[in-house]
């Protein structure tokens, strides 16, 4: 079999459904939120009209906002299975190795270095990707909160908070659109495309470029310590009841989120107003 043909397992079906998840909520929040933040350009005009109008804008923004949530929800009830039950290695923590590859492969590609880095599961790319769209997560939720429950948010904090949120929100948005279309675009689909949070497969020439110190121990045999089965199910005992509790309070939190509050618009009922009209009349103006 060639290097091409050749295959490694990389990702499993949960994993790619992750990543479907993020996929389709990302892109359906940046194509309904752009516009929105920019909603005084042509553009942005023909795009909110061409998606139904602002009403249905904002209702599909929140809807992908929900999955979002549920599926960064998902995540770590799934990490936290992997590492507690099965005792997987952090291997997306950065540590200081991160920094020497990712010197060594700025000075390769300067042509300064000889050889490029050799890296393991995650070099320092992903886990840099990894880790802005947990910080960017967070930031997108919390704001996106103010700006869902702005009555609530101003009740605990000043009133500058729901335009600073506004920033914050919009700012994160287009740093991450732009992140995507550069970074993550360009060396995973234009320098070559990445099938496999797709296929769950890897080819050999891309493990050898990305990840060399992985194919090194796949190739020398290395034994993988599996736990054993008893210790696997007592593990599980112990986890399954504390994270379906933690899932459900994450849920119900996630409710709260939805329909903590509606608009000023709609929660102040509309009240006639009387118009000022003097009681004696204004005198004529001098000739």
């Amino acid at each position: 079999m060639s290097n091409e043909q050749q295959q490694y397992h990389r990702f499993d079906i949960f994993q790619r459904s992750e990543h479907i998840i993020l996929l389709v909520s990302f892109t359906v929040l940046a194509v309904t939120g752009l516009p929105q933040m920019y909603s005084q350009q042509p553009w942005a005009t023909v795009m909110i009209l061409g998606m139904g109008g602002i009403e249905t804008v904002r209702i599909i923004h929140r809807v992908a906002a929900v999955a979002l949530i549920l599926g960064t929800i998902y995540h770590f009830v799934a990490l936290a299975y992997r590492i507690y039950v099965k005792r997987v290695a952090l291997t997306m923590l950065p540590g200081l190795q991160d920094v020497k590859d990712g010197l060594q492969a700025l000075g390769h590609n300067l042509g300064i270095v000889k050889s490029a880095p050799r890296m393991g599961r995650y070099n320092f790319g992903e886990k840099i990707e990894y880790w802005a769209v947990i910080w960017g997560t967070v930031v997108m939720v919390i704001t996106g909160f103010m700006l869902w429950n702005p009555i609530a948010t101003t009740s605990v904090l000043p009133g500058e908070f729901i335009p600073a949120a506004k920033a914050a929100h919009g700012g994160e948005a287009l740093l991450a659109v732009l992140s995507i279309l550069t970074w993550h675009f360009y060396h995973v689909h234009v320098k070559r495309f990445n099938r496999s949070m797709f296929t769950g497969y890897i080819s050999r020439e891309e493990m050898e470029e990305e990840h060399a110190l992985e194919l090194e121990e796949i190739e020398q045999g290395l034994p993988r310590v599996e736990p054993n089965p008893e210790v696997i199910n007592r593990r599980r005992r112990v986890f399954l009841p504390v994270a379906a509790v933690v899932t459900v309070l994450l849920l119900i939190g996630l409710y709260f989120f939805v329909t903590f509050e509606q608009t000023a618009i709609t929660t102040v009922p509309r009240q006639p107003i009387d118009v000022f009209v003097p009681v004696t009349p204004l005198p004529e103006p001098a000739q």
